[in-house]
């Protein structure tokens, strides 16, 4: 069988290369970096990660690795602090959501897919073009080297270069805000159920990941706004977080120069079409997520399994038609158009803000709500899971049983 080409070594290309590996299929995935370790990538592994990953029988040595469990979400506003969502209500194995720098998640799931015989790994194999016969595409150019592919899934995230050579452009749904990342230390006197929380202030507000060793600060700011900020330099910033995050004034002063931040210019779009004949895009390339909820990561690898469903059956029969591929977005599409729309709906709100000069934060009757019984835990579970989440069909584990049993 010809490999499958998948392009991109982030999270959702990651694991549908791992699940099309595990079920026999021969797959090569090519990463264009050397390695996986880029800054300020989403570290989110939600409860439906971790349960997925226990099913595959990878959850309990991920999570020996280092990582954060963070049981609540929390708004910080001027007039006092809400908790819309407590995934400790969860009825899961997992009750919260495991930070772990991506990069540690996608070399793990690397090894054990290398483990796997129809498995092949390629860092710093940039694609260059598309292979293509009569309106079909038939694989890859990398380099000069022409790589024949079964089909070509790019997973290569908002940017994709494989969206771009297929001719899918991506739609823009109105993003009002952008974020500059940078890192804190951890310490140990710092408030134990600080876990995922955003910070509001008069015009901005500033978003807190725990982590293992750090802390990932998210400071927001009006779209376009970036040249502003740093012009202004890290003395506004270093303000903000001494006057609505108090408990970090003692270290705030080791950000010094704009060069320790990294920008963010968030987005939310969509391709009409996720696919041609003889590809498919997944994730970021074929939907473009903002780091609102934390749900990027979630999204695509939710599409790694409903693609992994649909795909195996087709390739043991023979081929993936359009009709296959025309599947998949059908599978997700619902899910992802009530996320983004939920994402919109939030940066309008933001924008509104702005233009009337208002503090930026969620209204004031939020708080009668999450106080009522049963609300967090839904909230929690509509994160934790998101819309119509998928599952690994019985075909997909029956053929990683038989697969593993050749192996042996």
């Amino acid at each position: 069988m010809t490999p499958v080409r998948v392009v991109g070594g982030g999270p959702g290309g990651m694991l549908l290369a791992y699940l099309l590996a595990r079920a026999g299929v021969p797959v090569t995935l090519l990463e264009g970096h050397r390695d996986f370790d880029r800054r300020f990538r989403g570290d989110s592994l939600h409860p439906w990660t971790l349960e997925l990953l226990a099913e595959l029988g990878l959850a309990e040595d991920l999570l020996r690795l280092p990582h954060f469990p963070a049981r609540y979400f929390r708004f910080h506003t001027p007039a006092g602090t809400l908790t819309p969502t407590d995934y400790g209500a969860l009825r899961s194995p997992f009750p919260y959501v495991a930070l772990m720098p991506q990069a540690r998640f996608l070399d793990f799931l690397a090894a054990r897919a290398q483990e796997l015989p129809t498995f092949e790994l390629r860092l710093g194999a940039r694609v260059t073009g598309l292979l293509e016969s009569d309106g079909v595409v038939t694989g890859v150019r990398v380099g000069e080297e022409e790589l024949p592919a079964s089909l070509v899934v790019g997973a290569d995230g908002r940017f994709s270069k494989i969206r771009s050579l297929a001719g899918l452009p991506a739609k823009s749904l109105g993003a009002q805000t952008d974020v500059l990342w940078f890192a804190l230390p951890r310490s140990p006197t710092d408030p134990p159920e600080a876990d995922v929380d955003l910070y509001f202030g008069a015009d901005r507000y500033v978003g807190l990941l725990g982590g293992p060793e750090e802390w990932q600060v998210g400071y927001s700011l009006p779209k376009g706004g970036y040249a502003a900020v740093r012009e202004a330099g890290v003395e506004p910033i270093r303000e903000f977080v001494r006057s609505r995050i108090p408990w970090l004034a003692d270290r705030i002063d080791l950000l010094t120069d704009m060069r320790q931040t990294t920008l963010l210019s968030v987005d939310i779009a969509r391709v009409e079409r996720w696919h041609r004949p003889g590809l498919l895009l997944i994730g970021d390339a074929a939907h473009v997520i903002s780091p609102v909820g934390g749900n990027g990561i979630l999204m695509a690898l939710q599409d790694a399994v409903a693609a992994a469903n649909r795909l195996v059956p087709a390739l043991r029969a023979g081929g993936v038609h359009e009709t296959d591929l025309m599947a998949v977005q059908q599978d997700r599409e619902a899910a992802i158009q009530e996320v983004q729309a939920a994402q919109v709906r939030t940066e309008l709100r933001v924008l509104k803000a702005r233009e009337r000069d208002r503090t930026i934060a969620p209204p004031w009757f939020l708080r009668w709500i999450f106080a009522v019984p049963g609300v967090r835990a839904r909230s929690a579970r509509r994160n934790a899971y998101g819309p119509n989440p998928p599952h690994l069909s019985a075909e997909m584990n029956q053929g990683a049983v038989a697969s593993m049993i050749e192996r042996h």
